[in-house]
């Protein structure tokens, strides 16, 4: 293709390391919550993933495999880690398979949930200081600060699961240092206050990620797609910043990585769901809300842009082509991330790409547990946190629905999604078994 031709979704992509993505649409990570009591890849993983491949995205991503079984983000992770035994390497074998069985890509993002791991799974999280999240009801334990043993453990977990999953059939892996997972832990000012090597100066706080990143591609060699996903900020006041990012993105840029993920916020602050936390969204100066743009971390990626030298992708309320398309040919990202959307609509990007459709839809406007005080402009943010928790239970339900073969169910309601999902949630977490 002729490089002046502005680039679209339809365009392919000609990575860093060679590989190529057969167009700029990606389906977005998102948790599965699919595996079982032992933490193992199911086949409604497969179902899942083949529903999703057949879709038309040119790069599927899952969601948060994790290194540590201690430390889940959800009782129903896939968890990695130690000696592999043959059912589950030939389970996950089975899931790369299926999950790009239509020639697109199929890439790991791995994680290690910090002190956001749930109070039912671990009542001391660990992370890397012991400061606890500023949620109300109990729901996350006050975490430990880890040793320097366990971090340096936790780099060859990572290196560790990158490299069984390329063994096994998958074809890239993405590094979560986002949405305040430890890795990004360890870059936010709030949740790092360590003195030693670790904390203290942005450049100790980012040596976490920088080493993983490091370990990571010397376990899969030069060949093999290696991507961060990166908050551009936490949007929390003393938090990590946009001026934090862009001097990460600086030191990545030497890490040989092949696609940077742009997204923003964290469980306090979760931005990333265009919704906003207890306190109010702190955007640095910023006159316009992210949330009246359609998509929400494009302005920030304008600037990264600026500095990185790998392909970006932006993940965060994209939904019109146009909107997709504009983003790409100007070069504020290389390739868009699309999630909600797909748990519905599993072929939203096949009818994008062949122009049946102009937009993806906006699933998520809708989808509040009750009127006025419940609004999304509530001053009281435990109902704010409700509106949020049942919106992601509502989409949870839709994943188990095409995970067990079954139609979406649009009509279903906020609060018997949420409800449903605290009772799942709840039995999967005692029903994991005891390492």
């Amino acid at each position: 293709m002729d490089q002046a031709t502005p680039s679209s979704i339809a365009t392919p992509l000609t990575l860093p390391c060679g590989a190529v993505l057969p167009n700029r649409l990606a389906k977005a990570a998102m948790t599965e919550g699919l595996g079982d009591h032992d933490n193992r890849a199911t086949d409604r993983h497969g179902v899942l993933y083949k529903r999703w491949s057949e879709g038309g995205a040119g790069m599927l991503l899952t969601g948060n495999v994790q290194v540590d079984r201690r430390y889940l983000e959800r009782a129903g992770n896939i968890v990695i880690e130690g000696t592999q035994d043959t059912d589950k390497l030939e389970r996950l074998a089975k899931l790369a398979e299926t999950g790009t069985s239509a020639g697109n890509h199929l890439w790991v993002q791995i994680g290690h949930a910090g002190r956001q791991t749930p109070a039912a799974i671990a009542k001391e999280p660990v992370g890397p200081s012991a400061v606890p999240l500023s949620l109300p009801g109990g729901l996350f334990g006050t975490p430990r600060a880890l040793t320097d043993d366990e971090i340096r453990d936790i780099i060859s977990r990572f290196a560790f699961v990158a490299q069984t999953v390329k063994d096994v059939g998958f074809t890239g892996v993405q590094i979560h240092s986002a949405h305040g997972y430890l890795l990004s832990e360890f870059l936010s000012p709030i949740a790092n206050v360590r003195t030693d090597e670790w904390g203290g100066s942005a450049e100790n706080r980012a040596h976490l990620l920088l080493e993983t990143v490091r370990a990571t591609r010397a376990a899969v060699g030069p060949d093999f797609p290696v991507s961060v996903k990166l908050n551009s900020s936490d949007f929390q006041k003393g938090g990590f910043t946009l001026e934090d990012c862009l001097q990460v993105v600086d030191w990545l840029n030497n890490e040989g990585l092949d696609l940077l993920e742009i997204s923003g916020g964290n469980y306090e602050q979760p931005v990333l769901l265009g919704a906003e936390g207890a306190e109010p969204v702190f955007l640095e100066g910023e006159r316009q809300s992210t949330r009246e743009r359609e998509a929400y971390f494009l302005q920030y990626a304008a600037q990264i842009q600026g500095v990185a030298k790998m392909p970006l992708m932006v993940t965060g309320g994209f939904r019109t082509r146009s909107a997709m398309d504009s983003a790409l040919a100007s070069g504020e990202a290389a390739v868009i991330g699309v999630g909600r959307p797909l748990c519905v609509e599993t072929d939203t990007p096949k009818r994008l790409l062949s122009g049946e459709v102009s937009a993806a839809r906006a699933w998520e406007k809708n989808l509040r547990i009750g009127p006025g005080i419940f609004g999304p402009r509530s001053s009281i943010s435990l109902f704010r946190m409700l509106n949020v928790q049942g919106a992601q239970s509502w989409f949870y339900k839709q994943i188990f629905r095409l995970a067990d073969g079954l139609e979406p169910l649009p009509k279903l309601g906020v609060l018997r999604a949420f409800i449903e999902m605290q009772q799942h949630e709840m039995h999967a977490a005692k029903d994991l078994t005891p390492r």
